[in-house]
């Protein structure tokens, strides 16, 4: 099987979660500022979701782009992380219901946290193809640690959200996408 039936079926599932996630926000019943004010929360957790799925999406293609076979291996970490980005509405709905309360942001970023290791899975597993290719195992060791950062911090984010403020546990939630704005430096530079 070519990594383009992978791709295809992994961009439909995407496509779901993204779409289930924009019909968890309610238009507001009346035409005045108060009730377009109480939006604002789930409109912020969906462009927070949206912006963390959408950085998922790209590294995603691009990392199955690299495959070089498509085994046992690597559809069953696929799999892993796309059934993990499937909770991201579920975790968003629960964030916007309860006004950002602790424990639901705290369920937020461990949620957060699992993608991500689920992500550095498959980074593993595609990463092993590429043994042999001295440049590509470089940069498979370069994304490996921006994996694992970016996963201490969303692990960080549980405990702060739990028990010492929620506004920490969102500085995370908006650094860690900002992170992956920034340039990266090249494989010359290394």
């Amino acid at each position: 099987m070519g990594t383009g039936r992978v791709e295809a079926f992994s961009d439909g599932v995407i496509a779901v979660i993204l779409t289930i996630m924009v019909l968890e926000l309610k238009a507001p019943e009346t035409g005045d500022w108060a009730a377009l004010v109480k939006l604002q929360l789930p409109l912020l957790n969906y462009i927070l979701s949206f912006a963390v799925i959408a950085i998922f999406w790209v590294n995603h293609r691009t990392i199955l782009g690299l495959v070089r076979r498509v085994d046992g291996s690597v559809l069953w970490a696929n799999n892993n992380l796309l059934f993990w980005l499937s909770l991201v509405p579920l975790a968003t709905a629960y964030m916007g219901q309860s006004k950002a309360a602790p424990l639901s942001v705290a369920v937020y970023g461990l949620l957060l946290a699992v993608t991500s290791a689920s992500f550095g899975w498959l980074r593993f597993v595609v990463a092993r193809q590429h043994r042999a290719d001295e440049e590509l195992a470089r940069r498979h060791k370069q994304l490996h640690v921006k994996d694992a950062f970016v996963l201490c911090l969303y692990v960080i984010s549980v405990p702060l959200a739990l028990f010492f403020s929620i506004k920490a546990a969102f500085f995370i939630f908006i650094l860690v996408p900002a992170l992956y704005f920034l340039p990266e430096r090249k494989l010359e530079e290394s």
